[in-house]
């Protein structure tokens, strides 16, 4: 006589674990790299403007800066390096705002993924974005431009620290700012005009000495200013320290100030940050 086995239903089958945040991170930003790749036209845009920009003023204005061995165009090099790494500002700020109005914030955040695992994969492809933004400027201010490189690891190492707290602060402001747009269609109106004001108050298109105090000042409270000038230390030497306003490039701070904005940007993006757009509460 054959025997019927039948399973204990009372042993407990273990639930699958979750991978972690930062694992999932990864995996998110992975994927975001190739969502963003697979959007030619958008990609075509964000790395040929600043090339455009670049080619244009540094071919108009190319005048020599008296006393330094420099160059007008070498200048411009330096504030479009500042300018690529805080895209993530607009870049993030537009993305989030048109993810939420859609509705894809709302889906994720019904899934089993750390909240986390979002801004952690946004987070990196901001940083490669940027990096390869960088690169080929750099690329074409050594080609055309005459810009030398620096030779040593220290100040190639003052350019990370710069480009990484440039990038993380800009993106956690644009995380935040996301939040500002009553929908995703407004979204480039409401966040698109304040980057291009801070790129002509901060130093990218016009020198910051040729600059009224009152806006210096004002764009000193932004960390595009300080970026800038912390990119200009790295590519510009001690020659161009004298076109700063202190004939200083004042790093530490450049550290301090690009170091509260990125704990400043998190403290905004905990407070201010909605998962939902208003028409769903």
């Amino acid at each position: 006589m054959s025997q019927t086995i039948v399973p204990d239903a009372a042993v407990p089958v273990a639930p699958a674990k979750l991978p972690s945040t930062i694992r999932t991170g990864l995996s998110r930003a992975a994927l975001e790299t190739r969502m963003f790749f697979r959007e030619r036209d958008a990609v075509i845009f964000t790395f040929s403007f600043p090339i455009i920009l670049l080619v244009i003023f540094g071919s108009i204005f190319a005048d020599d800066l008296e006393g330094t061995g420099l160059n007008v165009s070498q200048l411009y090099v330096a504030g479009l390096i500042g300018s690529a790494a805080m895209t993530g500002f607009q870049n993030l700020g537009i993305g989030i705002a048109m993810d939420r109005d859609d509705g894809t914030l709302k889906r994720l955040a019904g899934t089993p993924m750390p909240p986390a695992a979002y801004f952690v994969g946004k987070a990196f492809n901001t940083l490669l974005i940027s990096f390869v933004q960088v690169v080929i400027l750099l690329a074409i201010g050594v080609a055309l431009f005459e810009l030398e490189l620096p030779s040593e690891v220290s100040t190639w190492l003052t350019f990370a620290w710069v480009f990484v707290l440039g990038v993380l602060g800009s993106s956690l402001l644009g995380i935040a700012v996301s939040s500002l747009p009553r929908s995703g269609k407004s979204a480039s109106a409401v966040i698109a005009m304040p980057f291009v004001v801070l790129q002509f108050i901060s130093g990218v298109f016009i020198p910051i000495s040729q600059l009224p105090e009152w806006l210096v000042q004002i764009a000193s409270f932004f960390p595009l200013k300080w970026m800038c000038q912390g990119f200009r230390s790295v590519f510009l030497g001690d020659a161009g320290a004298t076109l700063e306003l202190a004939k200083s490039y004042e790093l530490d701070r450049v550290a301090l100030i690009l170091g509260a904005w990125v704990i400043g940007g998190l403290v905004l993006c905990l407070t201010t940050f909605r998962w939902k757009s208003r028409r769903d509460g």
